[in-house]
């Protein structure tokens, strides 16, 4: 207010507006504060190609580029599916991993991965450490590697819940990523349902003409 000469309620509103873009964080009691989280950059073909998850590596391990991050809130259980995963996977029953991933200790996404119940029973899909290139390494022991995926990517508003589990300020998006996975011969076997603070993204996709 002293620098520009402008009144608290002009300052109030481009604080509000710098809240609103991300680039500002409210705490409570304390203050305004500028958000340094670095972006992390998504790779869509990269992250998924066969090279990381067939040599053992972790999915995340593309997108992170070597920054900390950890898995937690992990939840699987076998259960009825929804009317999305029924339809995609042709399946009644599916077992459900949900976790939640923090980069350098905070909360960037909520992810939901369906499979068919009959196929993954009694593997390490189901068990919270699927080992080594993760679920799709696993599908590819079972004879079910991913081969093609499909992304459709939406842009809304958080949900209460979803809001509270990515502990997101006012006025932030998430960016909704719904994958299916196919086998070569077009069989789906995954659907992943992925709730990511839009503020901690950027989504690179790579494609030719």
């Amino acid at each position: 207010m002293a620098e520009y000469g402008i009144a608290r309620a002009t300052a109030r509103q481009a604080l509000a507006v710098l809240i609103n873009e991300g680039l500002a964080v409210p705490k409570r009691g304390s203050g305004v504060y500028v958000r340094r989280f670095k972006p992390i950059r998504r790779h869509g073909s990269r992250r998924l190609a066969r090279d990381q998850w067939g040599q053992g590596r972790a999915i995340w391990e593309a997108d992170t580029r070597g920054r900390p991050y950890t898995v937690d809130a992990v939840e699987i259980v076998r259960e009825r599916a929804g009317e999305s995963a029924a339809r995609i996977l042709d399946s009644t029953e599916v077992w459900v991993r949900r976790r939640r991933y923090s980069v350098d200790g905070r909360p960037v996404q909520y992810s939901t991965s369906c499979f068919p119940a009959e196929l993954v029973e009694g593997t390490a899909i189901t068990l919270p450490d699927t080992g080594p290139g993760g679920v799709y390494a696993r599908l590819g022991d079972l004879g079910h590697a991913p081969a093609h995926f499909s992304e459709e990517v939406q842009a809304r508003m958080p949900h209460p819940e979803e809001a509270t589990l990515l502990g997101l300020p006012a006025g932030t998006p998430v960016i909704v990523v719904a994958r299916t996975a196919y086998t070569a011969g077009g069989t789906p076997i995954e659907l992943n349902t992925m709730i990511l603070d839009a503020a901690s993204y950027v989504l690179q996709y790579d494609f030719d003409a």
